[in-house]
């Protein structure tokens, strides 16, 4: 089902049923493939592919030649960079058909993944995290890190309006002095939002 109030350029190709929300915009030469799932107000820009039975949650933004494959899952507000990469199994052979060792990946709400990134298959990326330009991201990335690199590490924080925390030692509380959202390093690897996460934006 495709929501009236989406917007599909004539160059796309849309494969039935699948369903698209409300004021989705899916532009120039995009490929949705059936069966994929694509939320409201998500923005497809040129050149996207967008695998069978895939689901990007509401919010969402693609950039030009981004591809979703099969297995991969995008939550909602995900934000992924002009032809950032990800895969969809571990070694893969021309000759060989490897569909039945696909591996899941997920991207959870509000991550931004960087411009030509590559988010190896497996991996979860967690709420809010940024992923640098360019980085190799081969293992999980926990919510509102800032990884970058090759293979990614982690640097610093980030806050859900995607400030960078300052250098905060276990147990500080930090305070987004633009949404006043609240943050606590409860331990080394771990940073925690302990005010209420905003709605999703409709």
């Amino acid at each position: 089902m495709i929501d009236p109030t989406a917007i599909i350029h004539p160059s796309a190709c849309v494969d039935e049923p699948c369903i698209i929300g409300a004021k989705t915009r899916v532009w120039h030469f995009c490929h949705v493939r059936e069966e994929s799932n694509i939320g409201p107000n998500c923005q497809l820009g040129q050149g996207c592919y967008v695998g069978r039975g895939v689901k990007i949650g509401s919010g969402s933004k693609l950039q030009n030649n981004v591809s979703i494959y099969e297995e991969v899952t995008l939550e909602e507000e995900v934000f992924c960079g002009p032809s950032c990469v990800f895969t969809n199994v571990m070694n893969p052979r021309a000759a060989i058909e490897r569909k039945h060792e696909f591996r899941p990946t997920l991207v959870r709400r509000g991550a931004t993944i960087g411009a030509n990134a590559t988010i190896l298959c497996g991996t979860t990326i967690g709420r809010w995290a940024l992923i640098g330009a360019g980085a190799f991201v081969r293992a999980d990335v926990q919510d509102f890190a800032v990884v970058v690199g090759v293979p990614a590490r982690r640097i610093g924080w980030v806050s859900i309006n995607g400030d960078t925390l300052p250098s905060l030692l276990v147990g500080d509380v930090y305070t987004c002095p633009h949404d006043g959202s609240k943050y606590r390093l409860a331990r080394a690897n771990h940073l925690e939002l302990i005010t209420p996460e905003p709605a999703v934006r409709q």
